[in-house]
């Protein structure tokens, strides 16, 4: 039986067909190899201790940051499983980038004491055999309170921690120093509401100046070898005042833990109990160096840092009578607010008035920049050349750990025309530097510059009765009868419009609470941090308590015994907690426009019922 050969068309679209399958299907392969190459995977092995004693219990956190299967856990050679194993999925947003991990959780007792090791558990990942690393733990003896390892106030303790971090321990007196407070967060725990100040340090010894940190990104670190986020709260700047040993008082913060517990929901997923924190950061003890007499020049005045000095004068050349000024200026970086500027001493033929003192410093985490000046004003009062000599400034210089001295230039002020001083008589009094100071004689010539003849002339005086000023005056409030009509018949309408004014009511309360998250309303953490502070704004103005350091269920129950509705009161706290949340997620410009016009409505609504 014979085939039927198939037409030239019908084999040039097959081949085509075929060629179209094998591209499409090279480029699900390279996709995959893309993705498998791309994506990399970490699975540890975390320890809620690493020396326990033998009446403890031990957590022990398998992390992985992917989807895995086929998980098996290690012997646990020396200990005895009492819990577990417990799974855990987290998703979460920092810093606009998902994170995802897995976590199987076991709760182990020691069966004796000494040093055993957590064995290897493994996992499989698309195909691929992944292995956590062995970790040692030692057993002591047993201790007075044991710790379960599964208390959740024994896991907030140990997951936040508050360091403060000194850049040098060993200054010099008046040399800066800068300390750094940062909170730091294991990742088994999470820190969702604002943290509360219970003690700041009060600073005896320093000259201080906090620089607060409005926008506390998180970053990624270590801690004790232990991978942690941490936020850094703010940064002081500190001038030691004192010699020896000086303590640095511990700042000390309420931070609220959620960590996860053993309880679980109806579908099976684990529930969180939130444990307030207490956490300081400890004393810190500096010991402060004298700066060294060695070298010290008579006109030190306690100047530290490096600095350039310099004195110059508006003008040089003048007539007597005629003022200019002479600036003493200080620049660079260092105590410049505690020091003093040398003295100028000029002849006793120049007028001099108090010296007034302008500061243009600005302090960041290197401590004080800018300049501080003393503007004199000076008078001459004869012609003749008053020579001013060179002043000296010294201050100690930290790079090189010696004292330095600049001296400016001589300055010869010329007054050309004037009285000379032969007019005057001496009668040999003394000064200071040896000189003698005359007693000024007055002369007819000393008020030729005053006009004795005023040359008046008579102004006439024009009648005011029928003048154009008169009926103005006269005819004025008349004309301005049917403007007062048409004001007060449009104020009467606006009266009556109660929807209008409740509407400009709600506005004049929603730009004097929320105008600055207005502003704001382009940057997500900012605005919501401005919009939960006019939140607690009104609340505070209208309840007179600081409603920011209570919690919601108090604001709740206090906004209701004052009047408040359920459902007006229940909107205000859902929106203080949403100001709470959104900082931790990627939000749309429509979805922070909205919270604005919720504020809005909630603060109007509520206004009305208080």
């Amino acid at each position: 039986m014979l085939k039927k050969k198939k037409a030239p068309n019908q084999r040039k679209a097959k081949i085509g067909k075929m060629k179209k399958l094998w591209v499409i299907s090279i480029l699900f392969l390279c996709l995959g190899f893309t993705s498998q190459v791309g994506a990399q995977v970490t699975f540890v092995a975390k320890l809620s201790k690493s020396n326990i004693g033998v009446n403890e219990r031990l957590r022990v956190n398998f992390i992985m940051n992917v989807d895995g299967d086929n998980f098996h856990p290690p012997s646990f050679d020396g200990f005895r499983v009492v819990g577990g194993p417990n799974q855990a999925v987290s998703n979460s947003w920092i810093n606009g980038r998902k994170n995802y991990s897995k976590t199987f959780s076991y709760f182990l007792t020691p069966t004796g004491r000494g040093t055993f090791t957590i064995g290897q558990a493994t996992i499989e990942v698309e195909g691929v055999l992944y292995k956590t690393l062995p970790i040692k733990v030692e057993i002591t003896a047993a201790v007075d309170k044991a710790n379960d390892g599964s208390d959740a106030g024994a896991a907030a303790k140990e997951s936040v921690h508050l360091i403060a971090e000194v850049s040098k321990l060993n200054p010099y007196l008046n040399e800066a120093i800068t300390v750094v407070y940062k909170l730091y967060v294991s990742k088994d725990v999470s820190v969702t509401r604002q943290w509360r100040e219970i003690d700041n340090p009060k600073y005896a010894d320093f000259w201080s100046q906090t620089i607060e940190n409005r926008q506390q990104k998180v970053h990624e670190g270590e801690y004790k070898g232990k991978e942690y986020r941490y936020v850094i709260l703010k940064r002081t700047i500190l001038y030691p005042q004192k010699t020896g040993e000086l303590k640095i008082e511990p700042y000390v913060l309420d931070v609220p833990v959620d960590v996860m517990s053993n309880k679980r929901d109806i579908f099976g997923r684990r529930l969180t109990t939130t444990v307030n924190q207490t956490v300081a950061a400890g004393n810190i003890t500096l010991d402060v160096k004298p700066l060294p007499e060695e070298g010290k020049p008579a006109d030190f005045s306690g100047a530290v840092g490096k600095f350039n000095f310099r004195v110059t004068t508006s003008r040089e050349v003048l007539d007597a009578n005629q003022d200019l000024e002479l600036i003493v200026k200080v620049t660079g970086n260092g105590n410049l607010k505690l020091f003093d500027l040398p003295e100028v001493t000029l002849p006793s033929s120049l007028e001099v008035f108090e010296p007034k003192r302008a500061d243009n410093v600005k302090t960041d985490i290197s401590g004080m920049k800018g300049s501080i000046s003393q503007k004199y004003t000076v008078i001459p009062q004869y012609k003749g050349n008053y020579p001013i000599k060179a002043i000296r400034f010294s201050y100690f210089d930290l790079a090189t750990e010696s004292y330095k001295t600049i001296s400016s230039r001589p300055i010869v002020i010329s007054v050309e025309n004037g009285p000379s001083s032969k007019d005057a008589t001496s009668e040999g009094v003394g000064t200071e530097d040896g000189a003698t100071k005359r007693k000024v004689v007055m002369t007819n010539d000393q008020f030729k510059y005053l006009k004795l003849d005023a040359d008046l002339i008579k102004i006439e005086t024009l009648p005011f009765f029928k003048s154009t000023l008169y009926w103005s005056l006269l005819g004025g409030p008349l004309l301005l009868l049917p403007l007062f009509i048409f004001i007060g018949k449009k104020r009467k309408t606006q009266m009556l419009d109660i929807a209008g004014n409740r509407k400009r009511k709600a506005d004049k309360l929603a730009k004097k609470y929320l105008s600055e998250a207005k502003r704001n309303i382009k940057d997500q953490e900012s605005f919501y941090e401005s919009l939960e502070r006019a939140l607690h704004n009104y609340l505070k103005a209208k309840l007179q308590i600081e409603t920011s350091e209570m919690d919601k269920q108090t604001i709740e129950g206090m906004l209701l015994e004052r009047g408040g509705s359920k459902e007006v009161v229940g909107n205000y706290i859902a929106l203080l907690k949403s100001c709470e949340f959104a900082r931790y997620a990627m939000l749309s410009s429509g979805s922070m426009q909205d919270d604005y016009e919720k504020a809005a409505k909630s603060i109007n609504n509520l206004d009305k019922q208080l």
